[in-house]
């Protein structure tokens, strides 16, 4: 092998990774101050099924739109029950919170009983249309989201984002976020 040709065959295979891990058309996560892109999608709360609107759910103040890539995984499973765990917090800052992934409304409905203890909703995004709008479609895994958390403010616009694929730190982040926007 020529030695010379090295350092150009390396960086067009690692630009050919870099096309593998950052898809084509694939959109960044939105920033503070973006215009949250308004959905419906059939949801779960408590093992019953309705169509959560985030247009209904922000005339009722600030919304917690966090993605999670699979129901009923470690991460995820443990970041359920931290909101739940908070849902007491949220409500007193007057906040709803949405889970969504890419999971079918069945286990969603388990999921909503199991791990979020009846205590907020998680939607379904089977075909990926929310996760997409939001950037929030995991590399490689389009079925899957990353982890991502945003606070919605009441006007429609992202007040806080945060991504992280530990499920350790979207509660009190999440929850410091509301608190800023309370007092401003």
């Amino acid at each position: 092998m020529d030695k010379r040709k090295l350092p150009s065959r390396l960086a067009a295979a690692g630009a050919a990774l870099a096309s593998l891990v950052t898809p084509s058309g694939a959109q960044a996560e939105l920033k503070v101050g973006d215009t949250a892109p308004v959905f419906t999608a059939p949801a779960a709360l408590g093992g019953k099924t309705f169509e959560f609107s985030l247009a209904k759910a922000l005339a009722r103040g600030p919304v917690v739109v966090y993605f999670y890539p699979k129901a009923f995984t470690k991460g995820c499973t443990i970041e359920a029950n931290r909101f739940a765990e908070a849902q007491d917090e949220y409500q007193a800052l007057h906040a709803t919170v949405i889970g969504i992934s890419g999971d079918d409304i069945d286990t969603l409905k388990k999921f909503s009983i199991e791990e979020c203890r009846n205590r907020f909703a998680v939607a379904s995004d089977e075909d990926g249309s929310i996760m997409k709008a939001y950037g929030a479609v995991m590399p490689l895994l389009s079925s899957y989201a990353k982890r991502v958390s945003y606070v919605v403010a009441a006007d429609g616009r992202i007040a806080y984002a945060f991504s992280s694929m530990s499920p350790d730190d979207h509660v009190p982040n999440t929850l410091a976020a509301l608190r800023e926007l309370a007092r401003q």
